[in-house]
C-alpha cells in the first residue's frame, strides 16, 4: 500500500499535467514560495536533509518553504537535535538521524537536500538517485575528477530525477546573469583573457590531537578519508583547508566564479574546457613531495597562487588569489568585472547591453523556464520536468578545472588536459591524483 502511494506521490511531483496545464502546457499552479507553503499536504514535496551544521541550516529553513521536512540526518547530533527543533526546518516533528542511510530508506521521502563536507558529497547523492529521490547537493559536488564521472553517470542513469547544485550565483540576474549575457552576445568583442579573483586559503597550525566530541561520531565524519586522529580543526567548517576532504579555495570559491567564467565562455558543456593548467605559481603553507603534505597538523590548501589555464582557442583563464575577489572578462572591445557586491567598466557604464538584455534572454540562460530564485527553480524542475539552471552536468565541467588547478598546484607544474577523454596526457603521476582511493566500507557506487 506505502508503495502504491509512493508510485502515485512520485508522478504526480515529476509531471506539470497533474496541476491541470493550460493551453499551451503552461501549469496553472502559481510558482510562488507562499504558493507552494499553501498547497495540501498531500501536494507537497517530503524533503529529508542530510548535514544540518551552519549552511545546512539555512539550506533546510529555504527547502521548508517549499515542502515538508520530515527527517534530518548529521553525524554531529548537536545539529540533527537543533535542525529537528527548529521552528523553519523540523518544528520538533522531523525524525533525527546518525545514519544518512536510514533517511534514504524511506519511502516517504521525495528530495534529499546534501550539504555535507564535500568528500561525502558524491556517495550519498548516488545513492539518494539509486534511491529515487530527487537531489539538491551544495557545492563543490565533488572531491576528484573521477567522483566527476561516476556522478554523471548516475544522473544519466536516473534521467527523471532533478539534480541541482547550490551554484546559487547562476540566480543572480542582475549581475552574474547580466554578464554572462554580454560575453554571450559578443558585447565585449572575443574574450582574450578571464581573470577569476578566489582569495588564498587560511594558514594556520599545528593543531593539536584531541578527543572528539561526545556528540560527534568522527568515524562516520570521516568517511571516505584516510584515518586520522580527531583535530577541531579538520572538522566542520573547517574541513576546506584539508586536500583530504576538499580543495581549498580551488574548489570552495572557484565552484562558483570559474563556473560563471566557463559559463560566460561556452566552455561548461562535456568535452570542453581549458587543454594547459600551469600551476608553477603556487604555494602552500606546509612542505609537498609529489603531491602529497608531508604534515598532518597544518592547513595544507595553497594560500598564494596564480594558475593559468590556455583553452584551444588560445584564451587564458587565470585563477588566482592575488587582487580582488570576482571575475574579470578581457574583451577587444572592452572590459567587465563582477562579484557578489557589482558589475562594473565601461559597458556597463555606458549600458551597452541595451535592448539585449531581455526577459527572452534571461529565460534562455534558465533553460527555458522563468526566471525566479535559485530554490524556485529547483521544485519548479521537479514538477515540470527539464535541467535546472545550475544542473550537474555543467558544473561537473566546472568541477574539472578545479580540481585540475589544484592538481597542477600541489605539483608546481604544467599539466595537459584532453577535454574529449578527461584525461591527463603525459604525467601518470599527475593523472593518478585524478581519483582517490576510499576506505573499505565507504566505496561509492558504480552505476
Amino acid at each position: 500500500m506505502a508503495a502504491t502511494k509512493k508510485t502515485s506521490r512520485r508522478t504526480f511531483l515529476g509531471t506539470s499535467a497533474a496541476f491541470g496545464a493550460a493551453a499551451g502546457g503552461v501549469p496553472s499552479f502559481a510558482w510562488t514560495q507562499a504558493a507552494f507553503a499553501n498547497r495540501a499536504a498531500n501536494d507537497r514535496p517530503r524533503i529529508g536533509c542530510i548535514g544540518v551544521g551552519s549552511m545546512g541550516t539555512g539550506d533546510a529553513r529555504d527547502h521548508a518553504r517549499f515542502g515538508d521536512v520530515l527527517a534530518v540526518c548529521d553525524v554531529d547530533s548537536r545539529h540533527a537535535d537543533q535542525a529537528r527543533n527548529d521552528g523553519g526546518i523540523g518544528k520538533g516533528k522531523a525524525d533525527a538521524y546518525s545514519d544518512y542511510r536510514k533517511l534514504l530508506e524511506r519511502s516517504d521521502i521525495d528530495v534529499v537536500s546534501v550539504v555535507t563536507p564535500d568528500h561525502w558529497h558524491v556517495k550519498i547523492a548516488i545513492e539518494a538517485l539509486q534511491a529515487g529521490k530527487h537531489v539538491f547537493c551544495q557545492k563543490p559536488l565533488t572531491l576528484t575528477i573521477e567522483e566527476n564521472k561516476l556522478i554523471r553517470a548516475a544522473c544519466e542513469k536516473h534521467p527523471t530525477l532533478r539534480f541541482v547544485i547550490g551554484t546559487q550565483q547562476r540566480s543572480d540576474k542582475d549581475r552574474f546573469l547580466r554578464a554572462v549575457n554580454m560575453v554571450h552576445k559578443n558585447l565585449l568583442g572575443p574574450i582574450k583573457k578571464v581573470t577569476v579573483g578566489i582569495n588564498g586559503s587560511p594558514t594556520g597550525g599545528p593543531f593539536p590531537v584531541a578527543q572528539p566530541p561526545k556528540e560527534l561520531d568522527w568515524e562516520m565524519w570521516l568517511g571516505q578519508a584516510p584515518k586520522v586522529d580527531f583535530r577541531e580543526k579538520r572538522c566542520h567548517y573547517e574541513f576546506r583547508w584539508w586536500y583530504e576532504y576538499s580543495g581549498g579555495k580551488f574548489t570552495d570559491w572557484g565552484a562558483h566564479h570559474v563556473d560563471i567564467a566557463l559559463w560566460a565562455l561556452r566552455q561548461d558543456e562535456k568535452g570542453k574546457g581549458p587543454v594547459t593548467i600551469d600551476g608553477t605559481d603556487a604555494k602552500h603553507p606546509v612542505p609537498f613531495k609529489d603531491g602529497f603534505p608531508e604534515r598532518d597538523d597544518f592547513y595544507n590548501t595553497s594560500h598564494d597562487f596564480a594558475i593559468n589555464c590556455t583553452f584551444p582557442n588560445g584564451t587564458l583563464m587565470v585563477i588566482t588569489s592575488r587582487g580582488d575577489n570576482g571575475i574579470l572578462f578581457e574583451g577587444e572591445k572592452g572590459n567587465l568585472f563582477v562579484n557578489r557586491g557589482k558589475i562594473s567598466g565601461k559597458p556597463i557604464e555606458e549600458h551597452w547591453d541595451k535592448d539585449q538584455y531581455t526577459d527572452a534572454d534571461v529565460m534562455a540562460l534558465y533553460k527555458g523556464k522563468p526566471y525566479e530564485g535559485h530554490k524556485e527553480n529547483f521544485y519548479r524542475c521537479i514538477r515540470d520536468g527539464g535541467l535546472p539552471v545550475s544542473d550537474a552536468f555543467s558544473h561537473l565541467i566546472t568541477m574539472n578545472s578545479c580540481h585540475l588547478a589544484a592538481i597542477a598546484a600541489r605539483l608546481g607544474r604544467t599539466i595537459t588536459w584532453d577535454p574529449a577523454t578527461e584525461t591527463i596526457k603525459g604525467d601518470e603521476q599527475a593523472q593518478s591524483m585524478t581519483a582517490r582511493t576510499p576506505r573499505r566500507g565507504f566505496e561509492i557506487p558504480r552505476a
